[in-house]
């Protein structure tokens, strides 16, 4: 498909002498429709050029338009202030999206990525604890970032960091030691290994030697006892056990599953590299990496004082392990904004670990905000969290209820319920740039009008039920575009044509929402579209040109919504 945007360049290049590379990147695309469908930003050149916004867009303005008639792609050229507007031939968009529609099944695929390797460490719930609402944006944001790469040719490498390591399992073991007689783990492994964190820490809280007993648990975890790895593997296993219901509820999955544990070898060699650097220091028993010239106040602690690592040695342990086996270009951590301070310490120590700058350079912290109760924050170690398959199956059996209200005679309405249910759930969660905190809201998510999941899937319901009027979707040959340079039909298409830049978009900022935002565009013009032109008409090149564009909006909604994690419906 003909790249709009580099032809722009290169004819802007031409006019300026400017490196087209750059100008490509100046290139915008207008918020309104009346405005173009390409803007070019003069005042980024004023300084350079030495001259005002508008004498630079009157400049280039017009050696364009000597070029125009040769120049089939560009109708028009406007300026309104400093911006150089630019509009593109109708029949030109209308040819390159229907062709490309028509060639392409996996429309939007690119191999931008080809040759690049992109780590996504994603979810990674702690196991013994529960699978709870605040492990859902990791998980669901770090597989849209996963899909969307993958989708324009990246290797991707799914990691789940399984928070399987640390003084937490520590406490869980004194708690068992102390009542594992008193709860059934094998029945309820989750909710009784939760009763039994609660317990043992408010028990820590009252007495300081219970506490140091659990440390020294972690400690002995670390040195290999029998009876605490025993009781730590039986944790983990069970754990999965649980959590995997839920992936299968989502449709996660995962290349590697190798959590904190994995790396309980590979720490001494961290410890070792950073010794030799002469930056390890001791303070108060404990050995850490001071990064006050870093700009950093906090220390790093590699080693606490009891001889035990640390979150961030693991982390370290990890980075050198997934820069040998991987060669990745980017190493992207989703987790929460809470952990900040802890990534910057972590990515400034990983300077020391004589690695290639590449690897240093492609470690990124994709940060997001909380999802909040009505009443504030979760916490397991209070036990107010919503757990992640009772708010699954909430949302669907809720989804169902709606369903029988409006389509009582549905077919296959537990299918349908399933893919509404668990789709209203992940667009919620991707619908808003992802370092805003969430608050959770049912009357909202499970909007049918809405700017929601369910929104989106019977947007797609709907180009199904047009296309189903027909015997046959038409070809592509035999559309005559003429009948699609309406204003409704071609906002659509400008927005299809979009599709791959949006992907790209996604990836630079690694922001999912950017794709959500764009369904709901394209959804919304095809439902004015659609109240605006009657599809199936008597003169069949009209209908046939209309039933062509539904036929096309249904295919980028589908891969669209897939990219994000959501199931589409035939029906609803």
């Amino acid at each position: 498909m003909k790249n709009f945007k580099q032809i722009i360049a290169k004819h802007i290049s031409k006019a300026i002498n400017i490196d087209e590379q750059e100008l490509l990147t100046y290139i915008e695309i207008p918020k309104h429709m009346n405005n173009g469908d390409y803007a070019f930003p003069c005042f980024r050149l004023a300084k350079e050029l030495k001259k005002a916004p508008p004498v630079i867009a009157n400049e280039i303005k017009k050696k364009i338009e000597q070029e125009i008639g040769q120049v089939e792609e560009i109708e028009k050229v406007e300026i309104v202030g400093g911006y150089l507007n630019f509009y593109i031939d109708k029949k030109v968009l209308t040819s390159e999206v229907l062709n490309e529609i028509n060639k392409n099944e996996e429309y939007g695929q690119s191999n931008i990525g080809n040759g690049k390797n992109i780590v996504i460490d994603y979810s990674a719930p702690n196991i013994a604890k529960p699978f709870h609402i605040g492990h859902l944006r990791s998980t669901v944001i770090g597989a849209a970032l996963y899909n969307i790469y993958k989708k324009l040719g990246y290797n991707t490498i799914g990691v789940n960091y399984l928070g399987d390591y640390g003084t937490q399992f520590g406490k869980l073991i004194e708690g068992y030691k102390l009542w594992g007689k008193e709860y059934n783990i094998d029945e309820e492994p989750i909710n009784e290994l939760t009763k039994i964190y609660i317990r043992i820490n408010d028990l820590c809280k009252e007495d300081e030697s219970v506490l140091q007993a659990c440390r020294d648990n972690f400690k002995k975890l670390e040195d290999g006892d029998k009876y605490c790895t025993e009781i730590w593997e039986k944790f983990r296993t069970l754990s999965l056990q649980e959590f995997k219901k839920v992936y299968d509820l989502l449709g996660s999955k995962f290349d590697s599953w190798n959590g904190e544990s994995f790396y309980s070898d590979k720490m001494q060699e961290v410890i070792e590299i950073l010794e030799k650097t002469g930056k390890l220091e001791e303070s108060q028993g404990a050995k850490i990496i001071d990064l006050e010239n870093e700009e950093i106040n906090t220390p790093c602690i590699i080693v606490k004082s009891n001889g035990s690592t640390t979150y961030a040695t693991r982390d370290l342990a990890a980075i050198l392990y997934r820069a040998r086996n991987y060669d990745f270009d980017k190493a992207l951590y989703v987790t929460s904004y809470e952990q900040v301070l802890h990534f910057k310490q972590v990515f400034k120590t990983a300077k020391l670990l004589g690695l290639d700058e590449k690897y240093i350079n492609g470690l990124e912290h994709v940060s997001f905000g909380m999802v909040l109760l009505p009443s504030g924050k979760m916490s397991t170690r209070e036990g107010n969290v919503i757990k992640l398959e009772e708010l699954l199956n909430e949302s669907i059996d809720r989804a169902k209820k709606i369903i029988e209200q409006k389509n009582p005679n549905l077919e296959n309405k537990e299918d349908v319920a399933k893919k509404v249910g668990i789709g209203a759930i992940i667009f919620n969660d991707l619908a808003n740039n992802r370092v805003k905190d969430e608050i959770f809201d049912w009357d909202a998510i499970l909007n049918f009008q809405g700017e929601t999941g369910p929104y989106i899937q019977y947007t797609y319901v709907r180009t199904k039920s047009v296309l189903e009027k027909i015997e046959q979707i038409p070809s592509v040959d035999q559309i005559n575009i003429n009948n699609l340079l309406d204003m409704y039909s071609q906002k659509i298409l400008k927005i299809i044509y979009n599709f791959e830049d949006i992907l790209i978009q996604v990836t630079e900022k690694n922001e999912p929402s950017i794709l959500s935002r764009y369904l709901l565009d394209l959804s919304k013009s095809y439902s004015v579209f659609y109240n605006e032109n009657k599809i199936i008409v008597d003169d069949i090149e009209i209908q046939s040109a209309r039933i062509y564009l539904t036929y096309a909006v249904g295919k980028v909604l589908k891969i669209g919504a897939n990219l994000l994690g959501i199931e589409m419906p035939n029906k609803m």
